[in-house]
């Protein structure tokens, strides 16, 4: 395996299986800046570079170490008391810590990149930085992969001090099918548990079950939570082509958002709940374990 490297933020490493080219940017972020399916591109990316630079998200972007949005500054894990005061975080606009500390961070290394495959890892530990928001030393380890009409992401994390881990993460892609009115694209969930938000979007410990659908999407809005059972599949069809995101066992959680007015929806693989953090609900990887999670996007 060749050394690993530190890539500059311009040089994007593209995939290719031949039906499907996958394009990321390892020295910003890892992030997915394009999915095309026979020339079509499958992902969105408002706000541009620029706008992730300045830390919103767009494209297919890692959150981490904890997707969505804490409700407060302060949380405690496994008796470790963290307070985010006076840290400089992205926040939402409720003032609340959202989407983690990992957008745009150049730290990347490159330990293997051939035609189908890319793998990268980030030392966590060795950035007190974060340690401050989140003190839990740990390496990031990405594997992505495409396989005919098939885009496969593992995410593992790996302790690298004497304390648990929690685990948080999550990623955020804006996936869109070509072609189509929004009154054309259907939505397809599965069978799931719908867990109620509050007006700052945080849980409030109800939820319902729901049936799976599929529906048109229309000038339906969603920002909303489900808690998954055996059924991980979420998909968007249009007139040529259905998107699936398939979620591995690692994922528990998904985020459906749907603002109003776009030409995208965001199908979001999550490991835990919102306000996880806070709230509790997550795993803990020991040291001396790893914990692996893998959704795949499926083009049909």
């Amino acid at each position: 395996m060749p050394e690993p490297r530190t890539p500059d933020a311009a040089t994007a490493v593209m995939l290719h299986s031949g039906v499907l080219e996958a394009t990321v940017l390892p020295g910003l972020g890892m992030l997915g800046t394009s999915l095309r399916h026979r020339g079509d591109e499958l992902l969105a990316l408002p706000g541009g570079l620029e706008g992730y630079r300045a830390g919103t998200v767009t494209g297919l972007p890692l959150l981490a170490p904890w997707a969505n949005r804490l409700g407060s500054r302060r949380y405690e894990v496994d008796g470790v008391v963290v307070d985010l005061d006076g840290l400089g975080l992205n926040t939402d606009p409720n003032g609340l810590p959202i989407h983690g500390t990992m957008i745009a961070r150049p730290e990347w290394e490159v330990a293997e990149v051939r035609q189908r495959s890319l793998a990268a890892r980030f030392d966590f530990g060795g950035h007190p930085d974060l340690l401050a928001s989140f003190p839990f030393p740990h390496e990031l380890r990405i594997e992505m992969r495409v396989e005919a009409a098939t885009f496969e992401v593992a995410t593992t994390i790996v302790p690298t001090g004497d304390r648990a881990v929690p685990i948080t993460f999550g990623y955020h892609p804006y996936l869109r099918v070509p072609g189509p009115r929004r009154e054309d694209i259907r939505l397809v969930l599965p069978r799931r548990r719908h867990v109620e938000l509050d007006d700052r979007e945080l849980p409030t410990g109800a939820s319902r079950a729901e049936d799976g659908e599929d529906a048109p999407l229309g000038d339906r809005v969603f920002d909303d939570l489900y808690e998954l059972g055996d059924e991980r599949a979420l998909s968007l069809a249009g007139e040529r082509r259905r998107v699936t995101l398939e979620l591995g066992d690692g994922y528990r959680y998904a985020q459906v958002w749907a603002p109003p007015g776009s030409d995208y929806v965001c199908l979001e693989p999550m490991t835990a709940p919102v306000n996880a953090l806070v709230d509790g609900g997550y795993e803990l990887v020991s040291p001396g374990r790893s914990f692996t999670a893998t959704f795949t996007l499926r083009i049909e």
